[in-house]
């Protein structure tokens, strides 16, 4: 039984979920917006919403941090320079998941990831 377990395994082993999810949150933060299913989405979010958190503070320590967990190095370049400096004065809640529908071939529930 999985009683008030909240890791979210995505159907996946340990190794290609974690590609995954590194891939989509530098995906996000690349292009500021992603659709994909709403449990890949609400699993990214905290990965994301922790990388900004991070870039807040503008430090070597960040960045090597922010390097590990994103797969580019342009990615952590937009966090440093985009993302910190616009979010200095908000407190958590940078991304919003929007519904857009289902899809068509299997009725997974499609969102929309973006910052807010």
């Amino acid at each position: 039984m999985r009683h008030q377990k909240k890791k979210v395994t995505l159907d996946r082993k340990v190794g290609p979920r974690k590609a995954l999810l590194r891939n989509l949150a530098t995906s996000v933060v690349l292009y500021e917006k992603v659709k994909t299913t709403r449990a890949k989405a609400k699993a990214v979010q905290p990965i994301v919403e922790r990388c900004v958190t991070l870039a807040k503070t503008q430090t070597l320590t960040a960045r090597r941090r922010l390097l590990t967990m994103l797969a580019h190095p342009n990615a952590v370049r937009k966090m440093f320079e985009v993302f910190g400096p616009r979010y200095t004065s908000r407190n958590g809640g940078y991304t919003r998941i929007i519904k857009i529908g289902r899809r068509v071939g299997d009725a997974a529930e499609i969102v929309q990831i973006e910052f807010v």
